[in-house]
Protein backbone atom coordinates (compact mmCIF):
# COMPACT_ATOMS: atom_id res chain seq x y z
CA UNK A 1 0.00 0.00 0.00
CA UNK A 2 1.71 3.29 -0.77
CA UNK A 3 1.87 6.43 1.43
CA UNK A 4 -0.47 8.77 -0.95
CA UNK A 5 -2.80 5.72 -0.89
CA UNK A 6 -3.20 6.11 2.91
CA UNK A 7 -2.96 9.47 3.06
CA UNK A 8 -6.27 9.53 0.59
CA UNK A 9 -7.92 7.25 2.89
CA UNK A 10 -7.20 9.26 5.94
CA UNK A 11 -9.06 12.20 4.14
CA UNK A 12 -11.78 10.52 2.73
CA UNK A 13 -12.78 9.36 6.97
CA UNK A 14 -12.52 13.34 7.46
CA UNK A 15 -14.70 14.23 4.24
CA UNK A 16 -11.25 15.57 2.28
CA UNK A 17 -11.09 18.49 4.97
CA UNK A 18 -8.21 20.86 3.40
CA UNK A 19 -6.55 20.36 6.84
CA UNK A 20 -6.78 17.08 9.12
CA UNK A 21 -6.28 17.89 12.87
CA UNK A 22 -4.40 14.70 14.71
CA UNK A 23 -7.18 15.23 17.62
CA UNK A 24 -9.45 17.81 17.71
CA UNK A 25 -12.24 18.84 20.66
CA UNK A 26 -15.87 18.34 19.54
CA UNK A 27 -18.39 20.52 21.39
CA UNK A 28 -21.58 19.60 20.73
CA UNK A 29 -23.42 18.84 23.83
CA UNK A 30 -24.58 21.67 26.84
CA UNK A 31 -20.68 23.27 26.50
CA UNK A 32 -21.91 26.70 26.19
CA UNK A 33 -24.81 26.63 28.29
CA UNK A 34 -22.57 25.24 30.89
CA UNK A 35 -20.01 27.97 30.49
CA UNK A 36 -22.75 30.65 30.44
CA UNK A 37 -24.27 29.51 33.34
CA UNK A 38 -20.62 29.55 35.41
CA UNK A 39 -20.15 33.13 33.99
CA UNK A 40 -23.75 34.34 35.29
CA UNK A 41 -22.68 32.54 38.66
CA UNK A 42 -19.82 34.81 38.89
CA UNK A 43 -18.30 31.93 40.41
CA UNK A 44 -15.27 30.88 37.52
CA UNK A 45 -11.95 29.82 39.92
CA UNK A 46 -11.40 27.22 42.10
CA UNK A 47 -15.12 27.15 43.72
CA UNK A 48 -18.14 26.25 42.51
CA UNK A 49 -20.84 23.65 41.98
CA UNK A 50 -19.10 21.95 38.48
CA UNK A 51 -16.08 21.48 40.12
CA UNK A 52 -17.93 19.47 42.30
CA UNK A 53 -20.47 17.67 39.97
CA UNK A 54 -17.11 16.85 37.96
CA UNK A 55 -15.83 15.50 40.49
CA UNK A 56 -19.47 13.27 41.50
CA UNK A 57 -19.11 12.39 37.57
CA UNK A 58 -16.01 11.34 36.87
CA UNK A 59 -15.60 8.80 40.14
CA UNK A 60 -18.93 7.31 38.90
CA UNK A 61 -17.39 6.64 35.23
CA UNK A 62 -14.18 5.52 36.51
CA UNK A 63 -15.25 2.99 39.02
CA UNK A 64 -13.86 4.50 42.02
CA UNK A 65 -14.53 5.49 44.94
CA UNK A 66 -13.15 9.61 45.04
CA UNK A 67 -11.83 11.88 43.17
CA UNK A 68 -10.36 14.85 43.28
CA UNK A 69 -10.04 17.82 40.25
CA UNK A 70 -6.87 19.61 39.66
CA UNK A 71 -5.38 21.58 36.75
CA UNK A 72 -3.70 18.95 34.85
CA UNK A 73 -2.84 15.69 34.31
CA UNK A 74 0.74 16.36 35.54
CA UNK A 75 0.18 18.22 38.61
CA UNK A 76 -2.39 15.24 39.22
CA UNK A 77 0.58 12.24 38.98
CA UNK A 78 2.95 14.59 40.97
CA UNK A 79 0.34 15.14 43.84
CA UNK A 80 -0.34 11.45 43.15
CA UNK A 81 3.04 10.32 44.06
CA UNK A 82 3.76 12.50 46.77
CA UNK A 83 0.15 11.11 48.34
CA UNK A 84 1.95 7.49 48.13
CA UNK A 85 5.02 8.38 50.02
CA UNK A 86 7.48 9.18 47.05
CA UNK A 87 10.11 11.72 48.75
CA UNK A 88 13.19 13.48 47.22
CA UNK A 89 16.24 11.09 46.60
CA UNK A 90 13.61 7.69 45.98
CA UNK A 91 13.23 5.83 42.97
CA UNK A 92 9.86 5.60 40.91
CA UNK A 93 9.82 2.60 38.14
CA UNK A 94 8.11 4.14 34.78
CA UNK A 95 8.35 3.46 31.11
CA UNK A 96 10.56 5.40 28.59
CA UNK A 97 8.06 4.48 26.03
CA UNK A 98 5.41 7.71 27.01
CA UNK A 99 4.70 11.30 26.70
CA UNK A 100 7.02 13.75 28.87
CA UNK A 101 4.88 14.38 31.78
CA UNK A 102 5.12 11.00 33.30
CA UNK A 103 9.06 11.25 34.00
CA UNK A 104 8.37 14.87 34.72
CA UNK A 105 5.87 14.35 37.66
CA UNK A 106 8.24 12.14 39.28
CA UNK A 107 10.90 14.70 38.86
CA UNK A 108 8.89 17.29 40.35
CA UNK A 109 8.07 15.08 43.31
CA UNK A 110 11.58 15.23 43.75
CA UNK A 111 12.59 11.31 42.58
CA UNK A 112 14.29 9.90 39.86
CA UNK A 113 12.75 7.48 37.42
CA UNK A 114 13.80 4.03 36.26
CA UNK A 115 12.78 2.86 33.19
CA UNK A 116 11.33 -0.50 32.26
CA UNK A 117 10.69 -1.62 29.13
CA UNK A 118 7.35 -1.82 27.38
CA UNK A 119 5.42 -4.75 25.76
CA UNK A 120 5.83 -4.58 21.85
CA UNK A 121 1.70 -5.77 21.25
CA UNK A 122 0.30 -3.41 24.33
CA UNK A 123 3.01 -0.57 24.27
CA UNK A 124 2.64 -0.65 27.65
CA UNK A 125 4.71 -1.60 30.92
CA UNK A 126 6.02 -5.24 30.13
CA UNK A 127 4.60 -7.38 33.77
CA UNK A 128 7.72 -9.82 32.48
CA UNK A 129 10.49 -6.70 32.09
CA UNK A 130 8.89 -5.13 35.59
CA UNK A 131 9.90 -8.76 37.12
CA UNK A 132 13.29 -9.14 35.95
CA UNK A 133 14.06 -6.25 36.86
CA UNK A 134 12.97 -6.84 40.43
CA UNK A 135 14.36 -10.01 40.82
CA UNK A 136 17.90 -8.92 39.32
CA UNK A 137 17.98 -4.92 41.35
CA UNK A 138 14.77 -5.37 43.91
CA UNK A 139 15.53 -6.00 47.62
CA UNK A 140 12.93 -5.85 50.53
CA UNK A 141 13.91 -4.32 53.85
CA UNK A 142 11.14 -4.26 56.36
CA UNK A 143 8.40 -4.39 54.35
CA UNK A 144 9.69 -1.73 51.29
CA UNK A 145 11.60 -2.30 48.24
CA UNK A 146 15.21 -1.26 47.41
CA UNK A 147 17.25 -0.93 44.54
CA UNK A 148 20.57 -2.74 45.39
CA UNK A 149 22.44 -0.83 42.71
CA UNK A 150 21.80 2.58 44.02
CA UNK A 151 20.41 1.93 47.30
CA UNK A 152 17.86 4.12 46.77
CA UNK A 153 14.16 2.96 48.08
CA UNK A 154 11.74 2.65 44.85
CA UNK A 155 9.00 4.17 46.39
CA UNK A 156 6.54 3.33 43.33
CA UNK A 157 5.26 2.39 40.08
CA UNK A 158 4.15 4.36 37.64
CA UNK A 159 3.01 2.48 34.35
CA UNK A 160 1.07 4.46 31.53
CA UNK A 161 -1.34 3.30 29.53
CA UNK A 162 -0.10 4.27 26.00
CA UNK A 163 -2.91 6.24 23.83
CA UNK A 164 -5.19 4.55 25.47
CA UNK A 165 -4.39 1.11 25.07
CA UNK A 166 -4.52 -0.57 28.02
CA UNK A 167 -1.08 -2.38 29.41
CA UNK A 168 -1.43 -5.59 31.68
CA UNK A 169 -1.87 -4.00 34.59
CA UNK A 170 -2.93 -6.62 37.19
CA UNK A 171 -0.20 -8.45 36.22
CA UNK A 172 2.00 -5.09 37.08
CA UNK A 173 -0.62 -4.84 39.97
CA UNK A 174 0.32 -8.19 41.38
CA UNK A 175 3.90 -7.61 41.04
CA UNK A 176 3.65 -4.39 42.88
CA UNK A 177 1.88 -6.12 45.63
CA UNK A 178 4.08 -8.85 46.18
CA UNK A 179 7.49 -6.47 45.68
CA UNK A 180 5.88 -3.80 48.74
CA UNK A 181 5.78 -1.24 45.89
CA UNK A 182 2.71 1.15 45.37
CA UNK A 183 0.83 1.24 42.35
CA UNK A 184 0.24 4.61 41.04
CA UNK A 185 -1.65 4.46 37.18
CA UNK A 186 -1.16 6.83 34.71
CA UNK A 187 -4.43 6.83 32.94
CA UNK A 188 -3.97 10.18 31.21
CA UNK A 189 -4.83 8.41 27.70
CA UNK A 190 -7.06 5.73 28.89
CA UNK A 191 -10.30 7.39 29.95
CA UNK A 192 -13.16 5.02 28.98
CA UNK A 193 -10.78 2.08 28.32
CA UNK A 194 -11.11 -1.00 30.13
CA UNK A 195 -9.30 -4.08 31.02
CA UNK A 196 -10.76 -7.51 32.04
CA UNK A 197 -14.38 -5.85 32.31
CA UNK A 198 -12.90 -3.43 34.71
CA UNK A 199 -12.55 0.66 34.12
CA UNK A 200 -8.63 1.46 33.29
CA UNK A 201 -7.91 3.89 36.46
CA UNK A 202 -9.52 1.73 39.08
CA UNK A 203 -6.63 -0.93 39.69
CA UNK A 204 -3.75 1.16 41.23
CA UNK A 205 -4.16 2.52 45.05
CA UNK A 206 -4.51 6.05 43.12
CA UNK A 207 -4.58 7.68 39.23
CA UNK A 208 -4.78 9.85 37.14
CA UNK A 209 -6.50 11.21 34.34
CA UNK A 210 -5.80 14.50 32.10
CA UNK A 211 -8.61 16.45 30.31
CA UNK A 212 -6.24 18.69 28.17
CA UNK A 213 -7.58 20.13 24.66
CA UNK A 214 -6.82 17.21 22.83
CA UNK A 215 -7.70 14.12 25.13
CA UNK A 216 -11.08 12.26 24.14
CA UNK A 217 -12.80 15.14 26.22
CA UNK A 218 -11.36 18.39 27.35
CA UNK A 219 -11.89 21.07 29.88
CA UNK A 220 -9.40 22.84 28.26
CA UNK A 221 -6.84 21.93 30.51
CA UNK A 222 -7.23 19.83 33.67
CA UNK A 223 -7.28 16.61 35.24
CA UNK A 224 -8.50 14.64 37.99
CA UNK A 225 -6.46 11.81 40.54
CA UNK A 226 -8.91 8.97 41.91
CA UNK A 227 -8.94 6.39 44.07
CA UNK A 228 -10.72 4.08 46.10
CA UNK A 229 -8.75 5.32 49.66
CA UNK A 230 -10.76 7.88 51.54
CA UNK A 231 -7.60 9.01 53.71
CA UNK A 232 -5.62 9.71 50.42
CA UNK A 233 -8.76 11.84 48.59
CA UNK A 234 -8.71 13.60 52.08
CA UNK A 235 -4.72 14.44 51.30
CA UNK A 236 -5.29 14.79 48.02
CA UNK A 237 -7.89 17.79 48.41
CA UNK A 238 -5.97 19.11 51.35
CA UNK A 239 -2.37 19.78 49.24
CA UNK A 240 -4.11 20.94 45.90
CA UNK A 241 -5.77 23.54 47.52
CA UNK A 242 -3.05 25.04 49.58
CA UNK A 243 -2.81 22.95 52.41
CA UNK A 244 -5.18 25.91 54.29
CA UNK A 245 -7.60 24.75 57.08
CA UNK A 246 -11.11 25.13 57.40
CA UNK A 247 -11.56 28.64 58.45
CA UNK A 248 -14.86 31.22 57.60
CA UNK A 249 -12.14 33.97 57.04
CA UNK A 250 -8.55 33.31 58.37
CA UNK A 251 -5.83 32.31 56.27
CA UNK A 252 -4.06 29.14 58.39
CA UNK A 253 -1.77 26.40 56.28
CA UNK A 254 -0.59 23.37 57.94
CA UNK A 255 2.13 22.38 55.37
CA UNK A 256 3.32 23.25 51.68
CA UNK A 257 0.46 22.62 49.29
CA UNK A 258 -0.03 23.47 45.67
CA UNK A 259 -2.61 25.63 43.83
CA UNK A 260 -3.94 23.14 41.64
CA UNK A 261 -7.35 22.74 42.03
CA UNK A 262 -9.59 23.28 38.89
CA UNK A 263 -11.13 26.39 38.50
CA UNK A 264 -15.05 25.90 38.18
CA UNK A 265 -15.35 27.37 35.29
CA UNK A 266 -13.15 24.64 33.31
CA UNK A 267 -15.07 22.25 35.43
CA UNK A 268 -18.31 23.16 33.58
CA UNK A 269 -17.04 22.59 30.21
CA UNK A 270 -15.89 19.19 31.20
CA UNK A 271 -19.10 18.47 32.85
CA UNK A 272 -20.62 18.89 29.40
CA UNK A 273 -18.14 16.63 27.84
CA UNK A 274 -18.57 14.07 29.90
CA UNK A 275 -22.50 13.35 29.29
CA UNK A 276 -21.11 12.93 25.72
CA UNK A 277 -18.50 10.39 26.31
CA UNK A 278 -19.77 6.80 25.46
CA UNK A 279 -20.78 8.48 22.00
CA UNK A 280 -17.47 9.82 21.73
CA UNK A 281 -15.91 6.50 22.45
CA UNK A 282 -18.38 4.68 20.21
CA UNK A 283 -17.35 7.02 17.49
CA UNK A 284 -13.90 6.75 17.47
CA UNK A 285 -14.53 2.68 17.84
CA UNK A 286 -16.08 3.10 14.40
CA UNK A 287 -13.14 5.20 13.00
CA UNK A 288 -10.79 2.44 13.88
CA UNK A 289 -12.71 -0.35 12.46
CA UNK A 290 -12.66 1.80 9.30
CA UNK A 291 -9.18 2.01 9.19
CA UNK A 292 -8.40 -1.85 10.65
CA UNK A 293 -10.97 -2.94 7.71
CA UNK A 294 -8.55 -0.86 4.83
CA UNK A 295 -5.06 -1.39 6.15
CA UNK A 296 -3.21 -4.72 4.98
CA UNK A 297 -0.12 -6.18 6.15
CA UNK A 298 2.08 -2.84 5.95
CA UNK A 299 1.29 -0.40 8.20
CA UNK A 300 -0.13 -2.41 10.32
CA UNK A 301 -3.01 -0.99 12.12
CA UNK A 302 -2.99 -1.33 15.97
CA UNK A 303 -5.97 -2.55 17.50
CA UNK A 304 -6.84 -3.27 21.05
CA UNK A 305 -5.73 -7.02 22.94
CA UNK A 306 -8.06 -9.57 23.73
CA UNK A 307 -9.46 -9.24 27.53
CA UNK A 308 -9.34 -5.06 26.76
CA UNK A 309 -11.68 -2.46 25.38
CA UNK A 310 -9.54 0.38 24.13
CA UNK A 311 -10.80 3.96 23.88
CA UNK A 312 -8.89 4.55 20.75
CA UNK A 313 -7.71 8.15 21.42
CA UNK A 314 -5.18 8.12 19.22
CA UNK A 315 -5.20 5.61 16.31
CA UNK A 316 -1.62 4.06 15.60
CA UNK A 317 -0.14 2.53 12.28
CA UNK A 318 2.87 0.58 12.57
CA UNK A 319 5.65 0.93 9.57
CA UNK A 320 8.06 -1.26 8.98
CA UNK A 321 11.22 0.81 9.37
CA UNK A 322 12.24 4.01 10.68
CA UNK A 323 12.81 5.52 6.91
CA UNK A 324 9.32 4.32 5.89
CA UNK A 325 7.83 6.36 8.99
CA UNK A 326 9.75 9.60 8.25
CA UNK A 327 8.77 9.02 4.29
CA UNK A 328 5.43 8.92 5.41
CA UNK A 329 5.24 11.88 8.02
CA UNK A 330 6.66 14.07 5.67
CA UNK A 331 4.15 13.15 2.88
CA UNK A 332 0.89 12.69 5.09
CA UNK A 333 2.03 16.93 6.85
CA UNK A 334 2.56 18.24 3.18
CA UNK A 335 -0.61 17.17 2.65
CA UNK A 336 -2.61 18.95 5.80
CA UNK A 337 -3.05 15.63 7.23
CA UNK A 338 -1.31 15.75 11.01
CA UNK A 339 0.51 13.09 11.62
CA UNK A 340 3.00 12.36 14.48
CA UNK A 341 5.80 9.82 15.60
CA UNK A 342 5.60 8.46 19.32
CA UNK A 343 7.58 10.65 21.86
CA UNK A 344 10.85 10.54 21.93
CA UNK A 345 11.99 7.93 24.48
CA UNK A 346 12.70 9.81 27.83
CA UNK A 347 16.47 8.57 28.18
CA UNK A 348 17.21 9.89 25.01
CA UNK A 349 16.66 13.42 26.44
CA UNK A 350 19.15 15.11 28.17
CA UNK A 351 17.53 15.38 31.14
CA UNK A 352 16.94 11.79 31.70
CA UNK A 353 19.39 10.38 30.35
CA UNK A 354 21.93 8.95 33.29
CA UNK A 355 18.79 7.19 34.74
CA UNK A 356 18.89 3.76 35.23
CA UNK A 357 17.33 1.58 32.33
CA UNK A 358 16.95 -2.28 30.88
CA UNK A 359 17.62 -2.88 27.21
CA UNK A 360 14.31 -1.10 26.06
CA UNK A 361 14.13 -3.64 23.18
CA UNK A 362 10.66 -3.22 22.40
CA UNK A 363 10.34 1.21 23.34
CA UNK A 364 13.08 1.46 20.07
CA UNK A 365 11.20 -0.69 17.85
CA UNK A 366 8.02 0.91 19.08
CA UNK A 367 10.10 4.22 18.26
CA UNK A 368 11.13 3.68 14.76
CA UNK A 369 7.96 2.46 13.52
CA UNK A 370 5.05 3.74 15.58
CA UNK A 371 2.68 7.08 14.11
CA UNK A 372 -0.38 8.46 15.07
CA UNK A 373 -3.26 9.24 12.45
CA UNK A 374 -6.02 11.47 12.88
CA UNK A 375 -8.22 10.58 15.73
CA UNK A 376 -10.78 13.31 16.04
CA UNK A 377 -14.74 12.68 16.59
CA UNK A 378 -16.73 12.31 13.18
CA UNK A 379 -19.94 14.37 12.36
Amino acid sequence: MTHQEIISFIKNQFNNQERIALHQPFFGGKEKEYLNRCIDSTFVSSVGPFVDQFEEDIKKYSGTDYAVAVVNGTAGLQVALQLVGVKRDEEVITQALSFIATSNAIHFAGANPIYIDVDYDTMGMSPTSLLNFLECYGEIRTNECYNKKSGKRIAACLPMHTFGFPCRIDEISKICHDWAIPLVEDAAEALGSEYKGKKIGSFGEIAVFSFNGNKIVTSGGGGVIVTNSQHLAKRAKHLTTTAKLPHPYEFIHDESGYNFRMPNINAALICAQLEQLDSFIENKRALAKSYSNFFAFNPIFRTEMTDTKANYWLNCLEFSSLNERNSFLELANQQGVMCRPIWTLSYLLPMYQNCQRDNQENAEILYDRIVNIPSSFRN
